[in-house]
């Protein structure tokens, strides 16, 4: 019997060891939490049973998962142990029993609070100020994540009120569900793998050696406990919460009080019903002894807190038919399967649609039109189909193939070498064009406000608009012929067109969606070339000298203006009056003036957008870019200034604060 357990805790471990690896080293775990749970909890079992097979080696008597050797180590002020979890209700019951029986005729109140589905940090403030901040590493020694937590707009830098001399602070990173969302639909139609939950971008994200990107990322974070501190004296851990926000770090937003086995199951289920309408993804209740004096006496197992305890909840997944498997076509033309199923509940909302990524993904699953599947909502987000029940296949299933012709437009596809995303080689495409319409005219690029969805749709299909150029030629009598469209609506869709027409150039560059050139290349580019046309004749060369652009995006660059139709498109849109040429008048700058050839980066929060202040900035002379470097001269630096005030502060570069820019505007 010792020698089939001897094989089994082998296979075990290795099995978990490999699933630890790829979920804390590699962001990409292949199983469900409740998988490698159950694997888990079959080796702590068989160790229990068979105590000559327990080794300091096994993964039950690990935390986390080793720190990479890309980032400097941190040694934890006090160790960060991981918690036992549990799927029952009636192990939370005997959790709560063990309590009582450990600590007989005491009352025992216990702290419910959410847990948030993230990557574990600890953080160390000295006298209020942060000087590292490090992942959990395997509990004692973790990555230095500093330069990546910095970033993050709603850890302070320097704590409020009356900080303690040491405080370690430990909570967890996420990003939040709606920026989770957006971050795979910009994969999606970049044509990169998708993330599998905001829990996987969040650690994917605090992983990036370079800080810039990690600011791109919309994280936040959630505190919940401490480690070291010195210079306060806390004995409940219900009185964290206020003074964690009194300090400005961003706690758990509810918890509820318990003191009996069923007030803890009431506030498990009560957690359940509320979770969802978090800004973060949550997958359980952590429960935890609230008295210090308690916990002290209580003690730790090597692992784990004999004090706390996990409670995850079951992932909703709801079974349907699957229909169809449509074509939706982006903006640069990818192709992305999308199943049409009979509609479902699934955490809280009504479902018809769900992603299946790409081809790769509908093979490895084998999913196939008419199936049973299984259907869980990704990160508490983007509907998705997980599994399938091959078992309940009639025979009259079909296998999906990608189309070899543009569902749309009819043209051919390609598949480009090293990619999964297949796109519609025909640029004319009208599902393309419908998506480059609207981002033209979204917000962030020209902001012609009531020119959404529904009205480029409308607009496409009536043949009332063949490129973005066609915007400029609409009129009253055109847009009159449309659905559900009034003299009103008409009338502010005309002025809003005829606004867009000054935008600042780098919002006209920025709009022809030019493939990887997003807001801080636009500028770069605006900045250096002044107009369009000498943008038009550049340089593969000149371009990737350019500040924000580099290889790659030079490449783009140069290419989408090679093509005929694009050169066409840029004289259309200058002939209906569209501004091509940077005209702003530059300050008559003497060689003192401050703005005279500067190089500016604006981070940080600040009274007014940081479209607006370059804007002041590039009409006093000065330029603006999106990352620091040798040759930038100022920095300023707005509330919750992040990586970038750190690497101006090494090279040297001046930071300014809003104060010290407005006195220097006024010189």
């Amino acid at each position: 019997m010792e020698s089939t357990a001897l094989n089994r805790v082998a296979e075990l471990r290795a099995a978990v060891e490999e699933h630890n690896r790829r979920y804390y080293d590699e962001a990409a775990p292949t199983i469900t939490d409740q998988e490698y749970d159950a694997l888990y909890r079959e080796l702590a079992d068989l160790e229990a049973r068979f105590p000559a097979l327990a080794s300091p080696a096994s993964p039950t008597q690990k935390v986390g998962g080793a720190p990479l050797k890309a980032f400097a180590l941190v040694t934890h002020r006090a160790p960060m142990l991981s918690l036992d979890n549990t799927y029952s209700e009636e192990e939370v019951a005997d959790f709560y029993r063990r309590l009582q029986r450990l600590l007989p005729d005491a009352a025992i109140p216990v702290v419910v609070e959410p847990k948030v589905d993230g990557v574990a940090v600890s953080l160390l403030y000295e006298d209020g100020r942060l000087r590292y901040a490090a992942t959990r590493g395997d509990g004692t020694v973790g990555d230095d994540i500093t330069q990546n937590i910095r970033t993050i707009r709603s850890v302070p830098s320097q704590l409020k009120g009356r900080p303690p001399k040491i405080l370690e602070v430990r909570g967890e990173v996420f990003m939040n569900k709606e920026g989770f969302a957006q971050l795979n639909a910009a994969r999606l139609e970049a044509g990169l793998p998708l993330f599998a939950n905001p829990r996987n971008s969040a650690a994917g994200s605090l992983k990036q050696l370079d800080p810039a990107i990690t600011a791109e990322r919309p994280l936040g974070v959630v505190f919940y406990g401490t480690g070291a501190v010195e210079g306060a004296q806390l004995t409940k851990h219900s009185e964290l919460f206020a003074i964690l926000q009194e300090l400005g770090l961003p706690a758990t937003e509810r918890w509820w009080m318990a003191g009996s086995v069923e007030e803890t199951l009431n506030a498990i289920r009560e957690l359940d019903r509320v979770r969802h309408d978090f800004a973060y993804q949550t997958d359980g209740a952590v429960v935890k002894v609230d008295a210090f004096g308690q916990r002290e006496a209580l003690g730790f197992t090597a692992k784990s807190p004999r004090w706390a305890i996990a409670y995850k909840y079951a992932a909703e997944r709801v079974e349907t038919r699957l229909h169809d498997i449509l074509i939706q076509v982006g903006r640069t033309g990818v192709l992305t399967p999308v199943a049409a199923l009979e509609p479902v509940t699934v955490s809280g909302s009504r479902v018809a649609r769900a992603t299946l990524h790409n081809e790769e993904e509908i093979q490895r699953k084998d999913i196939r039109i008419g199936d049973m599947v299984v259907i869980e909502k990704a990160g508490d987000v983007i509907p998705a189909v997980v599994g399938v029940r091959t078992e309940l296949r009639t025979g009259a299933e079909r296998e999906f193939r990608m189309p070899p012709n543009c569902p749309e437009c009819g043209s051919a596809v390609q598949k480009d070498e090293g990619q999964v995303a297949i796109r519609c080689v025909n640029s004319q495409c009208p599902a393309q064009l419908r998506r480059r319409i609207e981002h033209f005219a979204s917000r962030g690029a020209m902001d012609i406000e009531g020119l959404g969805e529904a009205m480029v749709t409308q607009l496409v299909g009536r043949g009332l608009l063949h490129d973005v150029s066609g915007i400029y030629q609409l009129n009253a009598t055109k847009l009159a012929t449309l659905e559900r469209v009034g003299e009103k609506s008409i009338r502010n869709l005309l002025d809003a067109i005829r606004r867009s027409k000054t935008r600042p150039l780098w919002r006209l560059i920025f709009a022809l969606g030019i493939l990887h050139v997003g807001v801080s290349s636009s500028r770069a580019l605006a900045d250096h070339f002044r107009s369009v046309p000498k943008l038009m004749e550049s340089s593969v060369e000149e371009l990737q000298q350019i500040s924000d652009v580099g290889e790659v995006v030079g490449r783009s660059i140069h290419a989408f203006f090679q093509e005929p139709l694009n050169r066409e498109l840029i004289k259309a849109l200058a002939a209906s009056g569209v501004k091509m040429v940077d005209d702003t008048p530059r300050a008559e700058a003497s060689e003192t003036s401050p703005f005279a050839d500067s190089s500016w980066v604006i981070t940080g929060t600040l009274s007014e957008p940081r479209e607006q202040i370059a804007e002041t900035i590039i009409g006093r002379g000065g330029k603006v870019t999106g990352s620091v470097s040798k040759k930038t001269t100022y920095l300023l630096a707005g509330d919750e200034a992040g990586s970038k005030l750190e690497k101006a502060k090494k090279l040297g570069v001046r930071v300014l604060d809003e104060k010290e820019f407005r006195t220097l505007l006024e010189s």
